[in-house]
């Protein structure tokens, strides 16, 4: 998988899509930090807006919405528009 074209989002809409998925996913920071291979550091730095994810780590995120079909389609079309269809 991989995304068509770099998508651009400042860091508040990066924020807000990993914390939504996290939520939607019913995980702890601990454990989306593990389902993405990065550190609980980065997760929280990324759900305060302190910092982006690596565009490696953004491919994973936008995998993990895709695999969950109907539940991770709104914010799959929302952030990653040329993932729809």
């Amino acid at each position: 998988m991989a995304v068509k074209r770099a998508i651009v989002m400042d860091r508040a809409q990066v924020s807000n899509l990993i914390r939504d998925l996290r939520l939607l996913s019913g995980l702890t920071q601990e454990q989306f930090a593990a389902e993405l291979s990065v550190t609980h550091s980065s997760v929280s730095r990324w759900e305060r807006g302190i910092s982006k994810p690596s565009p490696l780590a953004m491919q994973k995120v936008e995998g993990m919405l895709q695999q969950m079909g109907d539940r991770g389609k709104d914010l799959l079309v929302k952030h990653f528009p040329e993932s729809e269809g």
